[in-house]
């Protein structure tokens, strides 16, 4: 999908330095997937606290070597 994007040209440059990308096209795709990563990493502690667990389950008990 073609997209034209108004990006400021010194951040896009201190992208390609600091993420050693070739491209634009890398540097952006780079900086998409680390805010999805982040973003995806926040949503998941807010769920700290609200999990259930089953204070009589013994893990040692259910470990299996093989």
């Amino acid at each position: 999908m073609a997209t034209n994007l108004a990006v400021d040209d010194n951040l896009i440059s201190e992208a390609l330095v600091i993420g050693g990308c070739n491209t634009k096209k890398a540097a952006v795709t780079e900086a998409l997937i680390e805010y999805i990563q982040r973003r995806k990493q926040i949503q998941i502690t807010s769920l700290f606290g609200t999990i259930d667990y089953d204070s009589d389950y013994d893990y040692k008990k259910n470990r299996s070597r093989t």
